[in-house]
């Protein structure tokens, strides 16, 4: 199997972005017809994760990425079991497996079967090389590595299965938002993509809220009201709004309510589809060290306050939009691969 160099990676996936900002005809109509195969992949989440896939593929990303990626001589089949919570969400896995010179053995998920075969068959026609380095199958067998998204009920059977070879699994992540009391009208608006972009399917979603003492919610719902309410017209997501809501009235939970998604006060950092959960502090220092603690728990944290939790933090309407060296779960992918 022919050594690719870094150099013709490289261009190979600037070539995919120039093919995304100018798809064909048929892969439009692949982005037309991704709801028919996946509900919650309406046309502009998958635009919209297709323009964050663009903006990751960046030529002077991939020039500053590629400065750590050692490529293998001796290529090895690496398993991926992919996630398919949002569009493309497994790609990243994929990218990193094919720049660090090794086998893809791709299982997709049945949520998202088209889009990723659909890019590498381009990726392919860019580079024909790449042919032999990409291998779907149904079930993994004969990898001498891992890399599996799934939940913490997946997580131990991936254990079992998988231990014995170098892993990376990956369990159930959430993000938070801290706020000061101090945001503009324009970084809450942002702070709504954080939480409604892919309906708030994804880990990198914002499912809690840390208020400071005496938070007015109106300043939280005021502003995302008129440029959010349209999640509300999903009727996956209005199903899941109108069964929260039931639950909490008939159970006479305190909750507050704007019409398309509920906010309940709850220590928990896992929040159903269209709840956030929220709780006050009384100090960003208390606050920075529960953050700390949970930092297995957290996959980004979003704000403009100086925090210092172990997880960095991303400003208002960025959780969306991950560089390529934003590792799912913080476990640099490229360090794993580099050492196989």
């Amino acid at each position: 199997m022919p050594i690719l160099s870094a150099e013709k990676l490289n261009i190979a996936f600037h070539k995919l972005n120039v093919f995304l900002d100018q798809p064909s005809a048929e892969f439009n109509n692949l982005i037309q017809s991704a709801p028919n195969h996946n509900a919650w992949f309406t046309v502009d989440e998958v635009k919209r994760s297709l323009s964050a896939l663009q903006e990751m593929l960046d030529p002077d990303a991939l020039k500053k990425w590629f400065e750590n990626i050692n490529i293998s001589e001796t290529p090895k089949k690496v398993g991926l079991i992919l996630a398919g919570n949002i569009p493309l969400v497994g790609f990243h896995d994929v990218l990193s497996v094919l720049a660090t010179g090794n086998i893809a053995l791709i299982k997709v998920s049945s949520s998202d079967a088209q889009l990723i075969p659909a890019l590498l068959k381009e990726l392919v026609a860019i580079e024909p090389l790449l042919a032999d380095r990409i291998i779907y199958a149904e079930q993994l067998k004969d990898f001498e590595a891992i890399i599996a998204t799934g939940s913490n009920n997946t997580s131990r059977y991936f254990d079992y299965y998988f231990g014995k070879v170098p892993n990376i699994i990956r369990k159930n992540r959430n993000s938070v938002a801290v706020l000061d009391g101090q945001e503009t009208e324009e970084e809450i608006r942002q702070l709504g993509h954080d939480i409604f972009d892919y309906f708030g399917l994804g880990c990198r979603n914002v499912s809690k809220l840390y208020l400071p003492e005496g938070y007015q919610i109106e300043k939280f719902f005021q502003p995302i009201q008129e440029q959010f309410n349209h999640v509300f017209n999903h009727f996956k997501y209005n199903n899941n709004y109108d069964y929260n809501k039931s639950i909490y009235l008939v159970n006479m939970v305190t909750h507050f309510d704007n019409g398309f998604v509920l906010l309940k006060e709850d220590k928990g950092l896992s929040s159903p589809l269209a709840v956030v959960f929220f709780e006050y502090y009384s100090s960003l220092g208390d606050l920075n060290e529960t953050l700390k603690a949970d930092q297995d728990l957290i996959q980004c944290i979003v704000s403009h306050a100086a925090l210092d939790a172990g997880n960095g933090t991303v400003a208002f309407g960025q959780s969306q939009h991950p560089t390529l060296s934003d590792y799912a779960d913080n476990v640099n992918t490229i360090a794993f691969l580099n050492t196989l």
